[in-house]
């Protein structure tokens, strides 16, 4: 199992940027994940990266204006959001998978993180 603890919540304007960060601890992985949930609606993915190669996914949402990156050495994967709009309010949830490809559907995941709020106001 790999632990994960999220943070970076915050409550912005339409338009700011945020900085979301995941850091991880426990045994080995290959794929990191970030994914959104907000209210009343199914958890979507939002991007992810190989942990060795750095190939990154995004979904169509959010490419230009998201950013996925990590630190091996401090074996922490970051979000940067920019131009953020009042629909990308949600529950952000890093997760990461044994496998090496970049999967889109969270049941491929096999640890998550608690969740952190950001909140878009327009």
């Amino acid at each position: 199992q790999v632990q994960l603890v999220e943070s970076g919540r915050g409550l912005v304007q339409a338009g700011d940027s945020l900085r979301l960060s995941c850091a991880a601890s426990g045994r080995t992985f290959y794929t990191a994940g970030w994914f959104s949930q907000a209210p009343g609606k199914e958890r979507k993915f939002v991007a992810g990266i190989n942990w060795y190669g750095g190939t990154t996914t995004y979904a169509d949402s959010v490419k230009g204006r998201f950013t996925i990156s990590r630190d091996n050495a401090k074996n922490t994967v970051y979000l940067e959001m920019n131009s953020l709009k009042p629909e990308d309010t949600a529950v952000y949830y890093c997760a990461v998978r044994s496998g090496i490809v970049v999967h889109t559907t969270p049941r491929e995941y096999d640890s998550w993180g608690q969740g952190t709020q950001v909140t878009v106001s327009s």
